[in-house]
C-alpha cells in the first residue's frame, strides 16, 4: 500500500501553500495526497445555537476550500481529506506516522526573511518519525525553478538545486537517501555540505589544511554508494570551516529544498530537534525537510 503525502491545514496562507507543494510532491512521487485538519469540538453533537456551530462551519470550510484549491490547480492528483477530532500536535503525529512524508506550513517573520515554526510545527517535528517538510506562505512552483531565459520567474524551468547538510563522520541513511532521491525526481544537481568545524573527529585541529582534507575525504566517502546508486544526480561537494547552520543558511539562499537530519534522541525534555535543524527552520527561505534517523 502506498503511503500518501499529508499535509497539516488550519486555514492560514502558509498552509494553504503547503498543500500546492504537497500536491506538487505527491505527483514528483507517483503519491496519493491527504489532507488533515485537526479540529476539538465542544461536543460531537451539533448545537441549535448558530454561535456554536460557527467553529465547526468554518473547520469543515477549511477542508472543503482547501480541497477545491487542489482539485482546481491539480487535478491529476489522487486526493483525500479527512477533518480529525484531537489536538493539532497528536492529530499531525499520528496522520504524519503513516505517511511518505508530512507537510506543514511554517509563518514568516515580519523583518529577518526567514520563517518560523510555530509551537504546533515544532512540537510535531520533534514527535514524527517520517520526513517533515515546513513551507513558508510565499512558496510558488515558479520559486522552486530557475527564471527563464529573460530573468522572469517560471514554473517550466529546471528545478533549483537540492541542498543536504551532512555530518560526515555520522552519516545520516534515511536522509542522504531522502536528499538523493529528491534531487533524482527533480533531475537536479545536489549540493552536500559539510563543516570543517567537526573535524577533530578524524584527529586533527578543526579548520586547519590537514582537518579540511580530512573531512572533505569523509564526506566523498559518505556520498560514494549514494553517488553509485544515482549516478544520474550531479553532486557538489561543499567543506568549509564554520557553524554548520550558518553554513547552510549560506548555502541553501538560492536553493529549492534543504534537507537537514533529526536525531532521534529523546531526552529528560521530550523529544528534540536538535541545533542545527532548529535554526534551519527558524531562518532559511526555501522549503526545510527534516529527517529523522537513530
Amino acid at each position: 500500500m502506498l503511503r500518501p503525502v499529508v499535509v497539516g491545514l488550519d486555514g492560514s496562507r502558509e498552509s494553504l501553500a503547503a498543500a500546492d507543494w504537497a500536491a506538487r510532491e505527491a505527483l514528483l512521487r507517483g503519491l496519493p495526497l491527504r489532507l488533515v485538519h485537526a479540529w476539538q469540538a465542544w461536543s460531537p453533537e451539533e448545537s441549535r445555537l448558530p454561535e456554536l456551530d460557527a467553529p465547526r462551519f468554518w473547520a469543515r470550510r477549511i477542508l472543503r476550500d482547501a480541497m477545491d484549491r487542489i482539485s482546481e490547480r491539480h487535478p491529476q492528483v489522487y486526493l483525500s481529506a479527512e477533518q480529525i477530532s484531537r489536538p493539532a500536535p497528536e492529530a499531525l503525529i499520528s496522520a504524519g506516522a503513516e505517511a511518505e512524508l508530512l507537510v506543514l506550513g511554517s509563518q514568516a517573520f515580519s523583518g529577518f526573511g526567514g520563517f518560523m515554526a510555530g509551537s504546533v510545527a515544532l512540537a510535531t517535528v520533534a514527535h514524527v518519525p517520517r520526513p517533515v517538510i515546513l513551507v513558508r506562505a510565499d512558496e510558488t512552483a515558479e520559486a522552486e525553478h530557475m527564471p527563464d531565459a529573460d530573468g522572469r520567474p517560471s514554473a517550466d524551468g529546471s528545478y533549483r538545486e537540492v541542498v543536504v547538510g551532512v555530518d560526515a563522520a555520522h552519516p545520516c541513511e534515511e536522509m542522504l537517501a531522502f536528499a538523493f532521491e529528491s534531487a533524482a525526481l527533480r533531475s537536479t544537481s545536489l549540493l552536500a555540505v559539510h563543516s570543517s568545524h567537526l573535524s577533530s573527529a578524524y584527529g586533527h585541529v578543526p579548520g586547519t589544511a590537514n582537518g579540511k582534507a580530512e573531512a572533505a575525504h569523509a564526506l566523498a566517502s559518505a556520498l560514494r554508494p549514494w553517488r553509485e546508486k544515482y549516478p544520474a544526480v550531479s553532486v557538489r561537494e561543499l567543506v568549509e570551516s564554520g557553524r554548520p547552520a550558518q553554513l547552510l543558511l549560506n548555502a541553501a539562499a538560492d536553493a529549492g529544498l534543504l534537507v537537514v537530519g533529526r536525531r532521534i534522541r529523546p531526552t529528560r525534555l521530550g523529544a528534540q530537534t536538535g541545533p542545527v535543524a532548529h535554526a534551519v527552520m527558524h531562518h532559511v527561505r526555501c522549503p526545510v525537510a527534516i529527517v529523522p534517523h537513530e
